[in-house]
């Protein structure tokens, strides 16, 4: 049976690469991780390979190396607007590569030709027939509904992009016995105190990446976050151990800038390092789970609701714009499921 394979050119990190898009079959992943430079983007949900004359053939992908370079003007016009709109870079980069697949595949239309109904053709057409997430549909409706918002002179209505159904997924959370094994693990001081911070603080990725010195208030007990997602500053506690911990290590590494840094002064650590550091204590706690950073987030924010705290505390130390995407760690906490009797205890069952 043949392959669905759909490539297309895209642009990360100013880097061409050829997306893959394919569907979501084990052997398939297997397949594309033997490939030479095959990597995933976690902010598109894709496989992406290098630009290569050999992958361009082997994808079947001709024309132009920008597919948005027909429509440049208005292109041009909509990353200015984002930029004005103070959108982060990463952001920007994800609605550049969302957009360019859209308009990619309507290629023979001009802007001012595509109305809604082509937006429907492209979800059943591509999304769906490639067996793409709901996550990524979803980035490519803020995208089409941001840059349509810009245009004149249309035959689409933005407002009346439909996005796709959510998924209620239940957020992964290990147990304080788990959690202790892997913050245990690093023997290096500081790859110990970056997975402890990111614990005991219930920080992002980005945010620990984007500390600086300053923004540890170790009178006060707090650590300040500057810019988090949704361009937000808060406030976070920190505990009388973790602080202790990153004295220690402050006085062995001497940072020049950023709190945490790479191998030379005044480089900000890497995301994929810090990945690795991660790694490589799972390896060490012999803890098979798929574990992400951002699974310390979600453990952080239930024990804290199992100890007790209030929902509009977890809600601000997080930083959650809605409560209601706090009240998720309600459905996963175990405090008040493990009060519940099983009828079949009651039985006689031998």
């Amino acid at each position: 049976m043949e392959i669905q394979w759909k490539a297309e050119l895209v642009k990360l990190r100013g880097e061409k690469r050829i997306a893959v898009h394919f569907p979501n079959k084990t052997e398939l992943v297997i397949r594309m991780r033997k490939l030479a430079g095959a990597k995933w983007s976690s902010s598109l949900k894709v496989w992406h390979l290098p630009m290569t004359e050999e992958y361009l053939e082997k994808f079947k992908i001709h024309g132009p190396a920008d597919p948005l370079a027909n429509k440049s003007t208005e292109i041009a016009a909509f990353k200015l607007w984002l930029r004005s709109k103070r959108y982060s870079e990463n952001t920007i980069e994800t609605y550049m590569n969302a957009l360019s697949s859209f308009l990619t595949f309507h290629q023979d239309k001009s802007i001012t030709e595509i109305c809604n109904a082509d937006v429907i053709l492209y979800n059943n057409n591509y999304v769906l027939k490639n067996g793409l997430s709901a996550s990524y549909q979803n980035q490519v409706v803020n995208a089409i509904k941001l840059f349509f918002k810009t245009q004149t002179d249309l035959r689409i209505n933005p407002d009346l992009i439909h996005r796709p159904k959510r998924a209620h997924v239940l957020p992964n959370v290990l147990s304080k016995e788990e959690i202790k094994l892997i913050l245990n693990s690093p023997k290096n001081i500081k790859h110990k105190a970056m997975l402890c911070l990111l614990y005991s603080s219930g920080l992002r990725r980005s945010e620990i990446l984007n500390l600086k010195i300053m923004h540890v208030d170790s009178k006060r007990k707090l650590l300040i976050i500057k810019q988090a997602k949704g361009r937000k500053d808060r406030v976070v506690p920190l505990s009388e151990k973790i602080i202790s911990q990153l004295q220690e290590y402050y006085k062995l590494y001497r940072p020049k800038v950023w709190l945490f840094e790479g191998q030379d002064p005044g480089e900000q650590y890497s995301e994929r390092s810090l990945a690795s550091v991660l790694k490589q204590a799972l390896s060490i706690a012999k803890i098979k789970k798929p574990v992400s950073l951002h699974w310390l987030r979600h453990s952080y924010a239930t024990h804290l609701l199992e100890n007790g705290t209030d929902l509009r505390y977890i809600q601000e130390i997080l930083g959650h714009k809605s409560s209601k995407t706090t009240e998720i760690y309600t459905h996963v906490s175990t405090k008040s499921l493990q009060n519940i009797k099983s009828p079949f205890d009651d039985l006689d069952i031998e």
